[in-house]
C-alpha cells in the first residue's frame, strides 16, 4: 500500500487522522491519506509566505524559468510513476492518461515558463502641467501565496494548470487536491525536492472541504488569492470565504454544455466528436457535452450512429491498452450518476442505450462502473437537461432553426463551453458569437491552444486563465511614474 502524506516546507508530514484512498476499478484500498488539520494548513501557509522572501524571491526570471523546465524534466523522468498513480486514483484507461493527463500536466509548466520570459510590459510618455515630462511603466509582481483547490477528474492536468503559472509568476502555492485523487499532487512534491525547488514554494495539504483542509485553506488570512475548479456550489462557499480580506478568486465551475449538430455537418466527424465530448473520461470532463441538439433532417440517423458509438466502448482493466472506457471516480459519485439515470426514467425519457450498471467480471464488479447512456424525448425542463450530472450520458433533442437552437442552448444558468458542427462558415461564426459560453469549438472539441483565454460565463466561473490572461490573476500590475 501507498501512504499519502502532506508536503509542507519540503518535508513529509503525517497527522493523527487518516482516510482511505480507494481504486474505483474494483474498490480496493490503495492506501491511507493523512488529513491535514488547522495546524498543518497554517504551517503550509506560513512556509509558503516565508518562501516569498527567501531564495525563490531572489531568483531572476530566467533562473525561475530554468527551475520550471527542470520540473518538466522531472515529471518526464518519472512518467511511469505519475501514470500509475493517476490510473490508480481515477481508474481512467492507460490510453487516455498516457496521452492527455501526464503530458499536459508537464506541459503546463513549460508553457507558462516560456510565457513569463517573453511577456511585454507597457510604457507611456506624458507631458506634465509644468511643461515637463514624465514616463510611466508597468511592473508585474507576484500576488503572493496562492491557494489551489483541485478537482478529481483530471488531477495532475488541472492542478498544474494553476500551479504552473503561479510559480512562473514568482508566487508560492498551497495545494489542496481532491480527497478522491491525492496521489499525483503528492508525487509532485518528490519531484520538487529532486530538482531543488526551495522549501515552501510548493506545499500539499490533504483533506475534505467543510471543517477540513479545504475550509482551513480558503479561510486563511495568509492566502492572497484562491483558484478553484469544481462545482458551482463549492465555488460559492469559497467566494464567501475569500470575501473576508477582499482576496481575489479565479474559478472554473460547473457546466451543462451544449453540442449542436446542423444537417450540413460532416456527419461522421460530428458523430465521432459528440461521442468523444459526451463519453471521454466516462463523462467526467467539465467541458463535456450532456445536451445534444441535432437538426431534424438527420436526427434519427444521428441517434442511431451515436448509439452504435456508445455501445462500442471497451470497458475493462485500465492497464489493458484496448480499454477505452473506465469507471467513475468513486462509489459515491456513481450513486449520484445513477440517481440521474433513475430520474430520467421517471421523467419519461426514452433510453436509447445504457441507463444502468454493466456486468463486470471478477473484482471489477465491486468498482464504480456505469453504462454509457443516451436519452431522447424529454422537455427542456427535465432535470437531466437542466442539471450537471458529470457522467457518461447525454440527451439528444431535435431542432429546426438556428434561432431555435441558440435559444435552447443558452437556456441554462451555466456557460462554460459549446461545440458546433456545421460546414457553413456563416452559421459557424454566428453561433460562435451567439452562444453564451467561455469557449465555443467549431467542428472540434477539447482542442486547446494554451495561449488563449479559458474560463466560464454565468455560473460556470469567474475570471480567465491561459496565456497572458493568467498573469492578470497570478500577478499584481504596478505602475511606476517617473517625473523627469
Amino acid at each position: 500500500m501507498n501512504e499519502f502524506k502532506n508536503f509542507i516546507n519540503g518535508q513529509w508530514v503525517t497527522t493523527g487522522k487518516t482516510f482511505e484512498n480507494r481504486n474505483p476499478v474494483d474498490n480496493s484500498l490503495i492506501g491511507p491519506v493523512y488529513e491535514a488539520g488547522r495546524a498543518e494548513v497554517d504551517a503550509a501557509v506560513q512556509a509558503a509566505r516565508a518562501a516569498l522572501s527567501g531564495p525563490w524571491a531572489a531568483m531572476k526570471v530566467q533562473q525561475r524559468v530554468d527551475m520550471l523546465h527542470a520540473i518538466v524534466d522531472g515529471i518526464h523522468r518519472r512518467f511511469d510513476d505519475f501514470l500509475a498513480a493517476e490510473i490508480a486514483d481515477t481508474g481512467k484507461p492507460h490510453v487516455l492518461a498516457s496521452h492527455v493527463d501526464i503530458p499536459r500536466g508537464a506541459a503546463n509548466f513549460k508553457v507558462f515558463a516560456d510565457l513569463i520570459r517573453n511577456v511585454p510590459g507597457e510604457a507611456f510618455d506624458m507631458d506634465t502641467p509644468d511643461n515637463g515630462f514624465a514616463m510611466n511603466y508597468s511592473v508585474r509582481v507576484p500576488r503572493g501565496v496562492i491557494g489551489v483547490v483541485c478537482p478529481w477528474n483530471l488531477p495532475l492536468l488541472l492542478m498544474t494548470w494553476k500551479v504552473g503559472p503561479a510559480l512562473a509568476c514568482g508566487n508560492t502555492v498551497v495545494v489542496k487536491p481532491s480527497e478522491e485523487t491525492p496521489a499525483t499532487a503528492t508525487l509532485l512534491g518528490e519531484v520538487m525536492n529532486e530538482v531543488g525547488v526551495p522549501p515552501g514554494v510548493y506545499n500539499v495539504v490533504h483533506g475534505f472541504g467543510p471543517d477540513s483542509a479545504g475550509e482551513f485553506l480558503t479561510a486563511h488570512p495568509g492566502v492572497d488569492g484562491i483558484t478553484f475548479t469544481g462545482e458551482t456550489r463549492t465555488g460559492e462557499v469559497i467566494m464567501k470565504a475569500a470575501a473576508k480580506g477582499v482576496r481575489p478568486v479565479s474559478f472554473e465551475l460547473g457546466g451543462k454544455n451544449p453540442g449542436i449538430v446542423f444537417a450540413d455537418a460532416d456527419f461522421d466527424k460530428a458523430v465521432a466528436g459528440i461521442a468523444r465530448s459526451a463519453f471521454e473520461n466516462s463523462g467526467q470532463v467539465c467541458l463535456g457535452t450532456e445536451r445534444v441538439y441535432v437538426q431534424r433532417p438527420i436526427f434519427e440517423k444521428f441517434v442511431a450512429a451515436l448509439k452504435a458509438k456508445a455501445e462500442s466502448f471497451k470497458l475493462g482493466d485500465p492497464h489493458d491498452h484496448g480499454t477505452n472506457f473506465g469507471p467513475l471516480v468513486s462509489m459515491v459519485h456513481r450513486e449520484k450518476v445513477l440517481s440521474y439515470y433513475a430520474k430520467a426514467r421517471e421523467e419519461g425519457a426514452t433510453v436509447v442505450t445504457g441507463g444502468g450498471v454493466p456486468d463486470m467480471p471478477g473484482a471489477m464488479a465491486e468498482g464504480a462502473w456505469v453504462q454509457p447512456t443516451i436519452w431522447t424525448g424529454l422537455p427542456q425542463s427535465a432535470a437531466v437537461i437542466r442539471e450537471e450530472i458529470f457522467g457518461p450520458c447525454c440527451h439528444i433533442t431535435p431542432f429546426d432553426t438556428e434561432e431555435e437552437v441558440i435559444k435552447m442552448a443558452n437556456d441554462t444558468p451555466y456557460g462554460l463551453a459549446a461545440t458546433v458542427w456545421t460546414q457553413n462558415v456563416g452559421t459557424a461564426h454566428r453561433l460562435g458569437k451567439a452562444l453564451n459560453v467561455g469557449i465555443c469549438w467549431i467542428n472540434s472539441w477539447f482542442l486547446r491552444d494554451l495561449r488563449t483565454s479559458f474560463g466560464g460565463a454565468k455560473q460556470s466561473g469567474i475570471g480567465r486563465e491561459g496565456g497572458v490572461h493568467s498573469l492578470e490573476f497570478y500577478t499584481e500590475l504596478r505602475n511606476v511614474c517617473v517625473k523627469l
